[in-house]
């Protein structure tokens, strides 16, 4: 039988969760910090002592594992809101499955000596260095696959935005600008900046952004551009779609839709068009 040494444990399920953490982070293109990180791969690692245990029933380890998994990710990225948890927590099983599937296929193909496996945790006894090399190769391609999938998306710089609001819908023309860093710091989400003119179909804007405190669903926040700084109504609709009228490929957007004086446009973060 072989000898499992614990710090060795302990020391690469912390190196491994938090690469596993990194890339959920590059995929759905959720922030994260560093503390958080370590905090959240140091808490699971803890769970990789199951391997010590004697094999547990399939249904008990599976409840352990998504549990685990779910306070991961909860430490990692905080709640925020519901779905953007939800999708970092799929992602990040997702991400736990490729990786353990590619080690456990080496450790049935290959039944090496220096690999444990039991209750879907492994242990590796070989040299650190090696695994980091490993890893950051891993690391490097996502970033490439990533890049590149970002520039795919991007190529269509034509986009129509389309807003619904209790039963009513208002078209208008999109743009994309990464200068757009607007966030409604309540629910955390982005911000389109849309035109009064357009949305008067769909909703009566009061001049005063004070006033819009009256309508129901409405909050100002504050904004700033090159231009000045001011006070900005914003509300959550019922639906936003991004077309891109270049390909028809088209994206519901999870944001909240501010309220401005500007030439007949929805300004929006291009960030909205990825995952």
């Amino acid at each position: 039988m072989q000898t499992i040494y614990a710090d060795v444990l302990i020391v690469l399920n912390i190196y491994v969760n938090f690469i596993l953490v990194l890339a959920t982070s590059k995929i759905t293109r959720s922030k994260i910090s560093g503390k958080r990180g370590i905090i959240s791969a140091v808490y699971g690692s803890l769970y990789s002592l199951m391997i010590l245990l004697p094999e547990l029933n399939i249904f008990l380890n599976m409840l352990i594992k998504i549990f685990a998994g779910a306070t991961i990710v909860f430490i990692a990225f905080g709640f925020g809101n519901l779905k953007r948890l939800f999708i970092n927590t799929v992602c990040f099983f997702t991400v736990n499955f490729i990786f353990g599937g590619v080690i456990f296929a080496v450790y049935i193909w290959l039944k090496p000596s220096f690999m444990h496996f039991n209750n879907t945790y492994f242990y590796v006894d070989f040299s650190l260095l090696l695994l980091i090399f490993v890893t950051a190769f891993l690391y490097t391609v996502l970033n490439i696959f990533r890049y590149f999938f970002d520039r795919n998306m991007l190529l269509s710089d034509d986009y129509k935005v389309t807003v619904k609001y209790k039963g009513n819908t208002a078209v208008l023309e999109g743009f994309a600008d990464t200068g757009n860093t607007l966030v409604d710091f309540f629910s955390g989400k982005p911000v389109i900046i849309c035109s009064r003119e357009e949305l008067s179909d769909i909703i009566n804007i009061p001049d005063n952004p004070e006033e819009c405190l009256k309508i129901k669903g409405f909050r100002i926040i504050p904004y700033s551009t090159v231009s000045g700084a001011g006070m900005i109504p914003v509300f959550s609709p019922d639906e936003i779609i991004i077309t891109s009228k270049n390909t028809g490929c088209c994206k519901k957007a999870d944001a909240m839709i501010g309220i401005r004086d500007i030439d007949k446009k929805a300004i929006f973060n291009p960030n909205l068009l990825k995952l």
